[in-house]
């Protein structure tokens, strides 16, 4: 059908796709398998359904993941217009409340008028029009068959895996305190902190816990932003200290000394009933989260209102198959978006989705695909997954390395703050080339 866009999937890149394509002035079938069908790690059947964790990242201004936001906005994102309407406390990063985020996405896409929504699996990929794969990491079964051949046996996958989600009442708030590191933003994180009798306590029994089977891990990859939180611990007895349980900035008001170690709590909805343990995501089995996360001081009595678990990520070798305006070569009238084209993180996959609606609108009414310019947050990851790398292609989130470099040596800073104003003069000069109407 002419101006018409299908797109299947409705998670963040999906439902973004859907808004975008459908501001392009193009008739949107937005397919949702859920909640017909579901997947291991979803638990509604909302639209944009947050699985890992319920942070979209830092948004701070000067900062990579910050731009990416700061472009996102500029453009129109339902994503971030959602995530701004819901969001909780969490210092200096995005974070959302994550029942009222995806519940207020889907209801801003069935409200829309030229965005029709179809609640079934899809199977194959439609033979004909534009179309928009949006499946996820969490691509089901079938339709990943479909997508291995259709592309051949480039198609990867690895292991990712999500934190521990804990009850506020259960913690013990004469041992936790309040406090955002060294102080910058309110004080949003709740923290736990640890002598060093009581981490290398902590530490020992992590190692040695048991983990849950899984036939296909080890010989999987797993993507080091979401490494299990038992493997970083067994690279070292301070690994733990240099990452997610780093005490810098966070000094105990009761000592008046920072930490040995720090373990983060984030809050998970707006009453700010439920807590994400940051950083801990895991393999171990449920029995053993509770022994071991309860050796944490302020932990005691923890209850788990969701245990950590490992599930497994699909994405397809964007460098052999994609283009920068993130159609298929194999076929352009097939667009891809979110991590299933290689991007790791919420935003990515916004970001990817935002350009696929946009395209894919375009191309449904008549007009030619945009390359996104590579010196701005959202174009350099468009360029990420359709450049050809050396070695294995591997999950990449947003960082300032994928930007262009300044032609002169600049201090670290100095060379952020060229490459932000950069990406702004670019986004707003290719704004204004869409509000012209190319």
């Amino acid at each position: 059908m002419q101006n018409e866009v299908i797109i299947i999937g409705a998670g963040l890149a999906g439902s973004e796709a859907a808004w975008q394509a459908s501001q392009m002035g193009a008739d949107v079938k937005l397919y949702e398998m859920r909640p017909i069908v579901s997947t291991p790690a979803h638990s509604t059947g909302n639209f944009a359904e947050l699985v890992c964790s319920n942070s979209l990242g830092s948004d701070r201004e000067g900062t990579a993941p910050g731009l990416l936001k700061e472009e996102l906005r500029a453009l129109g994102s339902i994503i971030m217009h959602c995530a701004d309407r819901t969001r909780v406390p969490a210092g200096q990063a995005l974070a959302v409340d994550r029942g009222l985020f995806s519940a207020l996405v889907t209801k801003e896409l069935e409200a829309a008028p030229n965005i029709e929504v179809i609640r079934e699996e899809v199977v194959r990929v439609p033979r004909e029009g534009v179309v928009v794969i949006a499946t996820g990491p969490l691509t089901s079964p079938a339709f990943s068959e479909e997508i291995a051949s259709l592309l051949g046996t480039d198609h990867l996958y690895f292991f990712d895996a999500m934190a521990p989600i804990i009850s506020g009442h259960s913690v013990n708030w004469s041992r936790a305190y309040w406090a955002s590191r060294y102080g910058r933003g309110d004080s949003d994180y709740a923290n736990c902190a640890m002598n060093r009798e009581e981490y290398e306590w902590f530490w020992e029994n992590l190692i040695e816990a048991e983990t849950a089977e899984m036939h296909e891990f080890e010989s999987l990859q797993l993507f080091e932003g979401c490494m299990p939180i038992e493997e970083i611990a067994r690279r070292g007895r301070d690994t733990l200290r240099y990452g997610p349980l780093k005490p810098v900035g966070l000094v105990d008001p009761r000592t008046g000394r920072r930490p040995y170690a720090v373990v983060q709590l984030r809050r998970e909805n707006v009453p700010g009933s439920l807590f994400n343990m940051v950083g801990f995501q895991t393999r171990l089995k449920q029995g053993e989260q509770s022994r071991v996360f309860r050796m944490i001081p302020g932990l005691e009595e923890a209850e788990f209102v969701r245990y950590g678990m490992m599930h497994r990520n699909t994405f397809v070798n964007g460098p052999e198959h994609l283009s920068a305006t993130l159609q298929l070569t194999e076929s352009e009238r097939i667009f891809m978006a979110g991590q299933i084209t290689g991007v790791e993180g919420y935003m990515e996959s916004v970001a990817t989705g935002l350009v696929c609606g946009m395209n894919a609108g375009r191309l449904a009414m008549g007009k030619d695909p945009l390359t996104f310019p590579s010196k701005t947050a959202i174009g350099s990851l468009c360029s990420y997954v359709s450049t050809p790398c050396k070695g294995r292609y591997q999950p990449m989130n947003v960082n300032f390395g994928l930007l262009p470099e300044p032609p002169r040596a600049l201090k670290k800073n100095e060379r952020r703050m060229w490459k932000v104003a950069l990406a702004r003069q670019s986004l707003h000069d290719f704004a204004g080339s869409l509000r012209g109407g190319c």
